[in-house]
């Protein structure tokens, strides 16, 4: 008999939510080119300061994990995200006119916060698959909006080497370990019996993040 995956059976039982975070009036803008750059800037600086309190989760997560090896792959996570993908990033932003003192300065939007506090207070209260199931839809969700944008993705659309990150292989390759990592956990910690708690996380996590899209969505929305 076929097992249905961890993940793949909470994001069908989250199909609604799900479908508003990958399918949000900001991504769809993203995919045809159409976002202003006003609202694509808003988002960035706003992204910079979510991947702070991701590295963050991911140095939490590593202090939850009981194996060695998934101790030291949240680990290298974590450092990835400061050493790498943050460095990266500022390097992207300088080419939309926002450096990292700008950024690093900008009051944090409410839903960066909301969503933000929620994951790091589940991952303080819980356990691992607590803190995993409320990391996945953002870890997941990327992948499957790179896959999509990129699917259908214009000539001279100038969000294309964002969309690229996250169709590309390597982007893929850390979603795939901690896919595994989940599914992992699912089994080590009791996932088909506590379900239903653990869906209502996923699904949590799932609108916090079709909420974060609204933070550039709205900006500039007078005029733009």
């Amino acid at each position: 008999m076929t097992v249905t995956p961890f993940f793949d059976r909470l994001r069908a039982d989250a199909a609604g939510p799900w479908a508003r975070y990958v399918q949000h009036p900001f991504v769809l803008a993203l995919g045809d080119g159409s976002l202003s750059e006003r609202k694509f800037r808003e988002f960035l600086v706003q992204d910079y300061l979510f991947l702070i309190q991701y590295a963050r989760a991911y140095v939490l997560l590593a202090y939850k994990l009981d194996e060695p090896a998934d101790m030291r792959a949240a680990l290298t996570t974590a450092d990835a995200l400061l050493t790498g993908e943050m460095p990266l990033h500022v390097r992207y932003c300088a080419g939309w006119g926002l450096d990292e003192a700008q950024m690093r300065a900008a009051p944090a939007a409410l839903e960066m916060i909301a969503y933000t506090r929620y994951v790091l207070e589940l991952g303080q209260a819980g356990d691992a698959l607590d803190l995993m199931v409320a990391l996945a839809p953002c870890i997941a969700g990327y992948a499957e909006i790179g896959a999509m944008l990129n699917e259908g993705l214009c000539p001279g659309n100038p969000y294309t080497d964002w969309i690229a990150a996250y169709a590309g292989p390597d982007y893929n390759r850390s979603v795939a370990e901690a896919m595994a990592m989940l599914e992992r956990l699912a089994v080590s910690r009791g996932g088909a019996a506590r379900y239903d708690a653990l869906l209502n996380r996923f699904i949590q996590a799932t609108e916090c993040e079709a909420a974060f899209w609204e933070i550039g969505w709205r900006a500039g929305a007078k005029t733009s």
